[in-house]
């Protein structure tokens, strides 16, 4: 069998193997999604008579502010899986994996792809409670829109156990976590666009690189696919992609090595 045929058959395993932890807490998968709907239910329709505020973009309030929660979503299900990956330190779950012949870069793949199937569940829920709350959007914008969602749950996931085998401690990790969640939070226009904010804080967003996909989950949900910001978002986020899996699969290997 080959290298890539190994990885990718241990990946699987591995993935099957979260996944039915998961699964053995459907309730947590429900109550994930449950912050940012409340964000839809709650805060949504606050909008409702800002889009005619000078500045708030194209597009109605419901398809700027669905993906942009989506984002959000991603943000907080992805970036907090790193604790999981805690408790298997502290119980020796990865120690006791360290001794078998299972490829060290599927056992961050199989983690991820587990918490990017969750976040795309849930992030399907809240497109659908969008929807009842009056988001209209074309079926391919939601299409493109949901790629964002899972290539950055990727990216984001990867990143997490990066952090989490950094730090090794929930008490480091989580203060760490929420001092780069909160300003990204802030920063990206996730609740409202940046073409409200001041001058410098617009360009200070433009640093972030949740901005600029942000800005392109809200053009596909408007139906503007070729615009350059489908193009930069798409750009950042395969960048991102590449980046995040390339650092945690060098340290899941210097971990188990």
């Amino acid at each position: 069998m080959t290298s890539l045929a190994r990885t990718a058959s241990d990946t699987r395993l591995i993935f099957l193997r979260c996944l039915r932890q998961t699964l053995r807490s459907r309730v947590a998968i429900v109550f994930g999604a449950l912050q940012p709907l409340l964000y839809l239910v709650l805060f949504g329709p606050l909008l409702t008579d800002l889009v005619e505020v000078r500045g708030f973009g194209a597009g109605d309030a419901w398809q700027s502010f669905v993906p942009g929660v989506l984002i959000q979503l991603t943000l907080f299900g992805a970036g907090f899986v790193g604790f999981g990956l805690i408790g298997d330190l502290r119980s020796g779950v990865l120690e006791r994996l360290r001794v078998t012949p299972v490829s060290r870069t599927a056992l961050l793949l199989g983690r991820v792809l587990r918490d990017t199937a969750v976040v795309g569940a849930q992030a399907v829920l809240l497109v659908g409670a969008g929807l009842a709350l009056g988001l209209r959007a074309p079926a391919g914008g939601v299409a493109v829109g949901l790629v964002f969602v899972v290539s950055l749950a990727v990216s984001v996931a990867s990143l997490s156990y990066v952090l989490a085998l950094r730090t090794r401690s929930e008490d480091a990790f989580a203060p760490l976590l929420s001092a780069v969640t909160l300003p990204l939070l802030l920063l990206s226009g996730i609740l409202l666009p940046m073409s409200l904010a001041p001058g410098w804080l617009d360009v200070l967003s433009r640093l972030t690189p949740f901005r600029y996909v942000v800005d392109a989950a809200r053009a596909a949900f408007r139906g503007d696919y070729a615009t350059a910001a489908v193009a930069e978002g798409a750009l950042v986020t395969a960048v991102l992609l590449v980046v995040s899996v390339a650092l945690g699969a060098r340290r899941f290997r210097a971990e188990h090595a």
